[in-house]
């Protein structure tokens, strides 16, 4: 799916929302997506970037994968 939307967007910022994906050695492959929004410039897409949450991404065409490395976040709770 990724090689339509470079297809179609190529060398350009695009929001997308993920619609299928997968993960191998704390790495999230993504498989299907769907694009939401194309931006002109750079400065537009990382104003976005900073707004996305959820399966929402912006992402650069000239990219051939779309890999998201997952981090495992430990934090203790506990009274100081």
């Amino acid at each position: 799916m990724t090689r339509k939307v470079r297809k179609i967007y190529p060398n350009r910022f695009v929001k997308i929302k993920i619609l299928e994906s997968h993960i191998e050695n704390n790495i999230r492959y993504i498989d299907n997506v769907a694009v939401i929004q194309a931006f002109e410039n750079a400065k537009d897409a990382t104003r976005e970037l900073v707004r996305t949450k959820d399966d929402i991404l912006v992402y650069h065409t000239g990219k051939k994968k779309i890999e998201v490395p997952i981090k495992q976040i430990f934090a203790f709770r506990g009274v100081i």
